[in-house]
């Protein structure tokens, strides 16, 4: 896996950690690039060095619209794709086993689609938190996240801290894939 985070970063972490429970016998080299237009220029490099490590298959995954984009602006999945495309390309990265996965629009979305999760992780055994309605994370579901946590715990989300716990309380993944277009591709491709 490509990622355009950090090592220590939330997508990788959720991702790896999503695919083990997926297929438990699953083998995973991960990559991070730290940012999208490094993950955008240097995924066909990352690839290749994959590739010659005997991986047999690469999931490059990124955020349609990344934690850190800037007021106004709007990200294209084409754009994107045709950019990651033109990498690999470049670094004569031709293998059919390479998958693009762009989370739209980024990763916390996934999350607001399995309440329970959400209410298990805000909960205290003192202050139980049932959310019954899903919120509309719209183009900043970080943001959703963000009010969620600072109206039931005071404090607000990190995605460093919280994003694998929440990882961690999903079980029905089907329930999501039927909702998060990009969450279906990423059981499909890893399976």
């Amino acid at each position: 896996m490509i990622f355009e985070c950090g090592p220590q970063g939330a997508d990788k972490k959720v991702c790896e950690y999503f695919a083990r429970q997926i297929q438990s016998d699953i083998k995973i080299t991960s990559l991070t690039l730290d940012n999208k237009p490094n993950l955008i220029a240097n995924c066909g490099n990352a690839a290749a060095q994959l590739i010659k490590q005997g991986c047999d298959r690469i999931l490059i995954i990124w955020d349609l619209y990344p934690a850190w984009r800037e007021k106004g602006q709007k990200p294209c999945r084409k754009e994107d794709r045709l950019n990651i495309l033109n990498s690999l390309k470049n670094a004569e990265v031709t293998s059919p086993n390479v998958y693009l996965i762009c989370i739209d629009p980024e990763l916390e979305e996934w999350f607001l689609y399995d309440l329970a999760a959400l209410s298990s992780i805000l909960s205290t055994p003192s202050h139980p938190v049932d959310i019954r309605k899903s919120p509309n994370g719209g183009t900043n579901p970080k943001k959703a996240l963000t009010k969620i946590f600072k109206e039931n715990t005071g404090r607000l989300y990190n995605d460093l801290i919280h994003a694998e716990s929440i990882a961690k309380k999903i079980s029905k993944f089907d329930k999501i894939s039927k909702k998060c277009s990009s969450f279906a591709r990423f059981i499909q491709k890893i399976t």
